[in-house]
């Protein structure tokens, strides 16, 4: 089956491409932390929202607990999870991101053919100069890489993120042309930030 959305990503990966920054971290480090490539658990978790693509949850996505996430400058769990409920009706927090903080999920493999990512997010104010900058960490030809896949507009209530391309040129470096990538999540500008259940296709639509 064709996939329509295809055109956007490659549109949206030539232009994250401008933002490949080299990191200081070691890039094996990546690699060692990855979670095994076989254990994915995939389900079409955002189906009600007209995204028939199968997505598992990354490491630390669920915002439960502060398991499998590397939180700093504030960051936090916090009682309150989106109100859609697509991992479990049993969930009831999500992350809390305020101005000057990160976060940043759990390693986990990716393909190396356009994987994408999906999540639910809001602000505590709608002011335009603001947003949630989502960052990709990734092994590639200078070692370890943190590119920009792209900033969520401000919203006042819990929004499901449009379909971010991952990135298009990750090395395959483990098995079955897959590499290891984890997700940083920043807040530009003023104000708090909410998000929670963080899903990537890994395949996309294989």
């Amino acid at each position: 089956m064709l996939n329509s959305r295809r055109p956007l990503r490659l549109l949206l990966g030539v232009i994250a491409g401008l933002a490949v920054v080299p990191s200081a971290a070691h890039a094996s480090l990546l690699a060692a932390d990855a979670t095994s490539c076989d254990s994915q658990s995939l389900s079409q978790v955002f189906l009600p929202f007209a995204d028939v693509a199968n997505y598992t949850l990354a490491p630390g996505g669920n915002a439960e607990s502060a398991d499998g996430l590397s939180l700093s400058g504030g960051a936090s769990i916090v009682a309150g999870n989106e109100p859609f409920y697509v991992g479990s009706a049993s969930d009831s927090s999500s992350l809390r991101l305020p101005s000057g903080s990160s976060a940043t999920t759990g390693t986990m493999c990716v393909g190396i053919d356009h994987p994408d990512m999906r999540f639910f997010a809001k602000s505590s104010g709608t002011n335009l100069f603001s947003g949630l900058r989502v960052d990709v960490n990734f092994q590639g030809a200078l070692g370890l890489q943190q590119l920009t896949i792209g900033t969520v507009l401000p919203s006042g209530s819990w929004t499901l993120s449009p379909v971010y391309l991952v990135v298009a040129n990750l090395l395959p470096l483990l098995p079955n042309n897959m590499t290891p990538a984890s997700f940083t999540f920043t807040p530009q500008g003023a104000g708090t930030w909410s998000v929670d259940d963080i899903y990537v296709d890994p395949y996309s639509n294989r």
